[in-house]
């Protein structure tokens, strides 16, 4: 038999070639290079430490059997990875040696990502197969601009830090730029508004912004078209990429994996990341921990609720941009009595613009009076799966966390059942979400709860009377 290193690695990338897509193996097997083969250990060279670890995740199997093949039983691989930010005297990238383990600790720390593809040959999720990069659109508003977002005490960090993030993408301290607050803050026109002054000052830079939900349904149907890694490589190649509602990956293990790759390459190819969350990394359920602690390597900014100031400036600058004129003590009850997020506050005001266009009446305080008091009364409080859980706990007397303890105690299980199950009926979030927030359960549990409830509704007098009590607790 042939012991040479570069023999043994060709006859390797011949059974290789033929039991993986002719993309995989461009990308992932071309660029390795054989370094030596000592007794049964092969060393190969490998382009970063996103590229060694990519490889131990997902072909480890092809390699050992390969080898195996080639070397016996004893065959061994260990990785030579280059390390291109770190040069030595000679002006050479440093090199690491790792052996094959899934469990090194380099996956612990940030990793370099390597990027071999074609682009012309990437197939982009939000049009049509095999269109060129430079024709993305990048999904944005074009109302979401820095000039349209009113800065107060609420929100001056996050509104800063965007800005700044916006003149220099990728090359600040905040990347990730993570935004978190309740829904109606701002954080999606924020978001956006780094998109936009991106697009202005540098033209050439690919910008993208994707719900989460929309992230997730294009890898689903990259998974069942076999496209998956078209679909990596198509985000890999966005300079500035921006993810909403990054909460909504909770329980989704495969998305969050593809997403953590994603992360790592346009990280450490110096691209900006910029995400928004209901909460703070800290408070995420059911997102892995090494997805969490890259979100904490950047800048986490709060938007808060705005104070009356902030909401005052935001009325004047709609009126104005709008064209109408109110008077101000129309404004300032609107302001007074409109107090929860943004969002609610702008549609106090198209609310009453709109009563008093379509009954021909003016715009003074009586009618704001009036409209508001109707605003208010029929006005629906937010609700969400934390508010769910505190609502359902308190009824029955029960801590909020005894929900996530393992126990058969009834009542236990019965509260959490019941929490799923006004979750699923109330709120967007997906089995997966309400499940990591609840217990830690699978999507599996929660569609079990669902039907439990939904049984016992029908079937036991009491139960039910249990449930409208707590559904009227939950609505007013």
């Amino acid at each position: 038999m042939n012991r040479d290193h570069n023999n043994i690695w060709e006859n390797c990338l011949r059974i290789i070639k033929d039991n993986v897509p002719f993309i995989s193996y461009r990308t992932w097997f071309e660029p390795i290079v054989p370094i030596k083969l000592d007794n049964d250990i092969l060393t190969i060279q490998v382009p970063s430490p996103f590229f060694y670890e990519y490889l131990e995740e997902q072909y480890i199997d092809i390699l050992r059997k390969t080898l195996r093949k080639e070397l016996g039983a004893g065959a061994k691989l260990e990785y030579s990875v280059v390390v291109d930010n770190n040069l030595n005297a000679n002006n050479k990238p440093y090199t690491v040696k790792l052996p094959t383990n899934q469990n090194n600790n380099l996956k612990n720390r940030p990793v370099a990502a390597s990027s071999f593809h074609d682009d012309s040959a990437i197939k982009n999720p939000f049009v049509i197969p095999g269109i060129q990069k430079l024709n993305i659109d990048p999904q944005l508003k074009q109302d979401n601009t820095f000039d349209n977002f009113i800065e107060g005490e609420c929100n001056r960090l996050a509104r800063s830090a965007s800005y700044a993030v916006a003149q220099k993408p990728g090359g600040t301290a905040f990347n990730p730029l993570m935004l978190y607050g309740n829904s109606g803050l701002g954080k999606t026109h924020l978001a956006q508004a780094i998109g936009i002054e991106v697009k202005e000052r540098f033209p050439e830079k690919i910008v993208l912004y994707v719900n989460a939900n929309k992230f997730q349904t294009q890898f689903s149907e990259a998974t069942r078209n076999n496209n998956r890694n078209d679909f990596l490589h198509f985000y890999q190649m966005i300079d500035v990429l921006i993810i909403d509602d990054v909460q909504e990956f909770a329980g989704k293990e495969k998305t969050q994996e593809t997403f953590f790759h994603i992360f790592n390459h346009l990280h450490q190819t110096g691209k900006q990341l910029i995400l928004t969350s209901d909460k703070p990394p800290i408070e995420l359920k059911g997102l892995e921990q090494r997805l969490l602690s890259r979100f904490k390597w950047g800048l986490t900014a709060d938007l808060q609720i705005p104070d009356f100031e902030t909401r005052m400036n935001i009325l004047r600058k709609k009126i104005y941009k709008d064209g109408i004129e109110i008077p101000e003590e129309v404004l300032e009850y609107i302001a007074s009595h409109i107090n929860s997020n943004v969002r609610e506050l702008e549609g106090a005001l198209i609310s009453l613009l709109a009563q008093a266009t379509l009954n021909k009446k003016e715009i003074n305080i009586d009618l704001a009076i009036k409209m508001i008091n109707k605003l208010v009364k029929c006005s629906v409080r937010e609700i969400t799966i934390d508010y769910i859980t505190k609502t359902v706990c308190d009824y029955f007397n029960l801590p909020i966390d005894s929900l996530g303890v393992k126990t058969r105690k009834r009542e236990t299980v019965q509260a959490r059942q019941i929490a799923m199950y006004f979750s699923k009926s109330m709120t967007k979030s997906s089995l997966a979400a309400i499940g990591s927030q609840i217990g830690g359960k699978d999507h599996a549990t929660v569609l079990h709860a669902c039907r439990t409830v939904a049984n016992l509704k029908d079937t036991d007098k009491n139960f039910k009377v249990y449930l409208d009590e707590i559904e009227n607790r939950l609505k007013y």
